[in-house]
């Protein structure tokens, strides 16, 4: 498992990979390494036919099209690094076909739902200010769950109204909007405090023992408000972001403003949301149209 360290290594150090990526990295090379090692075989005698037969058997598994793709990339990336490093000459993965992945449209919650959900938390105690906070920062700039959580207090300018995100790559300022600024306020000069273990913390949003909140913490959160508040689509802290975003566009932002605050590095996954949005104006209009 060398190699697979010294990868690990590599994304973290030189590729700045998120912890997202080196999670589902690490697992994806990790399981192909143990599937090698069963049929004989180590990383450095694996050929383009033995990669080929690992992506069909996940397919046979019942792997979605999108594992297997990135299963595939995962492949790519790691024996690029050793191509790198002089272990192999020639990448495996290389020149192999990913699976066709159908894009589904995301779900997104409608206006009044949002509205609903934002209500559950009691802001009359400390961790139903927190929470108030929370779910409105992240309808209000549409950032990752891993963004939100990673924040710290010297990224939030409440005076200004907005937050700089440090994201992937490079920092983005996203404004926040009235009743936002609000919660953050009331949270941030009244509540943090009080929750805090050390002094010192930095963290943003804590949880109730005073440390940084984690995505596991979050997660429960969404899930708790979700059936609180009676809603019977599937909220994940994603949905708020695509959610986020549709509402934005059906509101007359324009696609790269939108790209800008998401962080997405292609306009092309942003695009999305406009097929999103047409596709319900598409709806309304047959119901509406006296001749549709």
């Amino acid at each position: 498992m060398e190699n697979l360290e010294g990868y690990e290594r590599y994304l973290a150090e030189e590729k700045k990979a998120s912890p997202n990526t080196l999670s589902s990295y690490g697992r994806d090379v990790n399981q192909f390494l143990r599937w090698l090692e069963g049929e004989g075989l180590t990383e450095v005698q694996a050929a383009q036919s033995d990669v080929e037969a690992y992506t069909r058997l996940l397919s046979a598994k019942g792997k979605s099209a999108a594992t297997v793709t990135r299963s595939l990339a995962s492949l790519k990336s790691f024996y690029t690094y050793l191509q790198r490093t002089g272990r192999v000459e020639v990448n495996p993965a290389k020149g192999i076909a990913p699976a066709k992945v159908e894009r589904k449209l995301p779900q997104i919650l409608t206006s009044k739902e949002v509205e609903l959900f934002l209500e559950q938390p009691d802001a009359s105690d400390d961790k139903g200010c927190r929470d108030r906070a929370m779910l409105e920062l992240l309808y209000a700039t549409g950032i990752r769950v891993s963004e939100l959580i990673g924040l710290d207090l010297e990224h939030l300018n409440l005076s200004a109204g907005f937050i700089r995100c440090p994201g992937r790559g490079k920092e983005r300022i996203i404004p926040l909007y009235p009743a936002a600024v609000r919660a953050l306020s009331d949270y941030v000069c009244q509540v943090r405090p009080r929750m805090l273990e050390e002094p010192g913390e930095q963290a943003l949003f804590v949880n109730m023992s005073g440390e940084r909140m984690s995505r596991q913490g979050f997660w429960k959160l969404i899930k708790h408000y979700q059936e609180k508040a009676g809603i019977h689509k599937e909220i994940t802290p994603h949905t708020l972001r695509h959610s986020f975003a549709a509402h934005l566009l059906e509101n007359g932002a324009d696609l790269r403003s939108i790209q800008e605050m998401l962080g997405h590095a292609d306009i092309s996954s942003t695009q999305i949301y406009a097929q999103l949005v047409n596709n319900k104006l598409k709806t309304v209009y047959n119901k509406a149209h006296p001749r549709a």
